[in-house]
């Protein structure tokens, strides 16, 4: 099969317009028109539905399109490894986390890692779905679980703990609860119970969560919680790192607090050898290394 046509292929079926696909390959719109015409004859199979809003792809097309998707994950690693240079790291390196590790750990750190690679070009996916790192959705993950994928590198990083937040603000207005069941007289801020990343992180609070009548507030990450305590909306369930970074929260129950979550660096076997990878994973042990020793010396 012809690759050139199975890269126009692609191109199309990525953006879902001749147009378009023709501005991302420099081609003219008629000349991706042939080749897909040609790519269609050959196969004797129809690709696209022509749609007044662009092109949709034909039962056969997302069987060709899943093909060329695998080819393309595939060849953006080979030419990654063909990059990586002993003495230098550069490119693009695509990491994920959740979005609170994300926003309230990492991305505060990571202009220490541009100054040591100036070259390198981070692409920061911060979302709860998990990441597919063998399908190249990603290079590296950091993840508050084991991975559980097949051929992947794994450490693990740390551990973290949840516990109870609120202001001093808050506190003054409504009072600091003394034991567990005084918080059924206060507004629970938390992730929800069926976000993805919660597991150990609601655990000692579920019975409380699931029983309690009273006003409670419930997001998809710890981002939006940190920024619904700050404002004084409730207590706040969040990861103990938050508190080294945000002088105003004021720990609630200080002898409560979930068991330890293991958080695992991740990427696929393939990516052991490369620069870049090794980079980043250094970089971010020698962070918390630095964040232990710095705990320390507080305590």
């Amino acid at each position: 099969m012809d690759w050139d046509k199975l890269r126009i292929f692609h191109a199309v079926a990525d953006v879902g317009s001749l147009t378009h696909a023709g501005d991302v390959l420099h081609l003219s719109q008629s000349a991706v028109s042939r080749q897909i015409r040609a790519l269609e004859e050959r196969l004797n199979v129809t690709l696209f539905h022509r749609h007044a809003r662009g092109l949709i792809l034909t039962e056969q097309g997302e069987l060709l399109f899943d093909a060329t998707s695998q080819m393309s994950k595939r060849l953006e690693t080979a030419e990654a490894r063909i990059r990586d240079s002993e003495d230098e790291v550069f490119g693009e390196l695509r990491v994920t986390t959740t979005t609170g590790f994300g926003t309230l750990w990492l991305a505060p750190r990571i202009n220490r890692l541009y100054e040591q690679y100036p070259d390198l070009k981070i692409d920061l996916i911060l979302e709860e779905r998990v990441l597919d790192l063998p399908m190249r959705e990603a290079d590296v993950a950091i993840r508050m679980k084991e991975p559980s994928q097949a051929d992947l590198v794994r450490r693990r990083l740390m551990n973290v703990t949840m516990r109870l937040y609120a202001t001093k603000e808050y506190l003054d207005k409504h009072g600091a609860p003394k034991n567990f069941g005084e918080l059924e007289n206060h507004r629970l801020v938390s992730q929800g119970l069926t976000a993805r990343q919660v597991n150990e992180s609601v655990a000692w609070l579920k019975p409380f969560l699931e029983h309690n009548q009273g006003s409670n507030l419930t997001l998809n990450n710890y981002f939006g919680v940190l920024q619904a305590v700050l404002h004084h909306t409730g207590i706040g369930v969040l990861p103990d790192y938050v508190s080294d970074e945000v002088p105003q929260l004021v720990r609630v129950l200080p002898n409560d607090q979930s068991k330890e979550i293991p958080v695992f660096l991740a990427f696929p076997e393939e990516l052991r050898h490369s620069k870049r990878v090794q980079a980043f994973r250094d970089f971010v042990l020698e962070e918390i290394k630095t964040h232990r020793l710095h705990k320390n010396e507080k305590v």
